[in-house]
């Protein structure tokens, strides 16, 4: 090689290496300054899919305006997970949230076919239903939510629906199921036959009050009785505010656990109409002020990591199909859950 080319050579190295240092440094400055400066992220917008069209008026042009379908479908737990957030609460939020922010969307429709499920989950999505109700995005952004409960709307499918600005449901769904279920699993006698013995330290008395390996103290079943009755009390609490009854008539009547039909909460005035989901189209575009509305629903648009995502949980399935446990939730030790007692093991 002569020494005009290894020079050459020598030149471009030494620019490569300048051209590298100056890439780190304005990496890093850009770093620096996003740090000083975050760019808030938006929340992810879920494709809309109409669902009834918009019906031309009289003057010839469609309703300025859309009524956006919610589904509540399932189990409510804060460990199923979602197609745009993380969890399936997350995904009610976001979906409540991008109606109540759309100028078009006049009011939303909420449809609630739920057993129920956690307590927290329950709680959490009745809080987002209210918000938009109350205009709490925002004094532009409130909204009428008519709740429309399908097949079964109870126990924290109904905690759900009294957040809503009007409550409708079928003659024949099944809702109602006001109280609270927790529950652990007793294994001490087993443990014995089998010759296999606990042995705990703890911090506290109170400390494995769950534990399956003994018995309760009587203490402990009065501090969890209470933790119940508690939380109990806030679901009734809620009924009575939202619907307007005496909470001690609901104590002593239909707010024991009982499932009733859509026929009897009627007349319990758990709910104000009995109609189909076409009426609660109706009297949602009546609250919307917007007759002949367009409905439309949400979905998630297609992202290749909830495919991957959905591969990786077909990977985890078992191909043995056990009926009782795809239709009964598998419901955790030591988490309060609203839901009807045929739910329980």
């Amino acid at each position: 090689m002569t020494q005009k080319n290894s020079g050459c050579l020598w030149m471009l190295a030494g620019f490569g290496i300048c051209l590298g240092l100056l890439c780190v440094f304005a990496f890093f400055a850009v770093g620096s300054l996003g740090m000083r400066n975050p760019v808030k992220p938006s929340a992810p917008k879920f494709e809309e899919v109409i669902v009834v069209d918009a019906k031309v008026q009289k003057d010839g042009k469609e309703p300025d305006g859309k009524i956006a379908l919610i589904y509540l479908r399932g189990i409510i737990s804060s460990m199923e997970p979602g197609s745009m957030g993380e969890t399936m609460v997350d995904d009610m939020k976001l979906q409540l949230e991008q109606a109540a922010l759309d100028e078009k969307v006049k009011a939303v429709v909420l449809y609630v076919d739920s057993p129920g499920g956690e307590v927290t989950a329950s709680d959490v999505i009745y809080s987002a239903v209210k918000k938009v109700r109350d205009g709490g995005f925002g004094p532009t952004a409130k909204k009428p939510v008519v709740v429309y409960m399908g097949s079964l709307a109870a126990s924290g499918g109904y905690y759900v629906a009294c957040g809503g600005s009007f409550l409708m449901a079928n003659e024949t769904t099944l809702t109602g199921s006001i109280g609270v279920i927790m529950q652990t699993l007793n294994y001490r006698e087993l443990m014995g036959k089998v010759g296999v013995e606990t042995v705990t330290f703890k911090s506290g008395p109170f400390k494995d009050m769950l534990s399956g390996s003994r018995q309760m103290t009587p203490e402990e079943k009065e501090y969890v009785q209470k933790m119940i009755m508690d939380t109990y009390g806030k679901f009734v609490g809620i009924v009575a505010r939202e619907r307007k009854r005496n909470e001690d008539e609901l104590r002593s009547g239909v707010a024991d656990g009982r499932i009733i039909s859509g026929k009897d909460a009627k007349e319990a005035k758990l709910i104000d109409a009995l109609g189909q989901v076409e009426d609660a189209y109706a009297k949602a575009m009546d609250l919307g002020k917007v007759k002949g509305a367009q409905i439309i629903r949400y979905e998630s648009p297609f992202k290749f990591g909830r495919i991957l995502r959905l591969l990786g949980q077909s990977e985890k399935s078992s191909v043995e199909v056990n009926v009782v446990k795809t239709l009964m939730p598998k419901l955790e030790a030591g988490r309060l859950y609203f839901l009807p007692s045929f739910y329980a093991p």
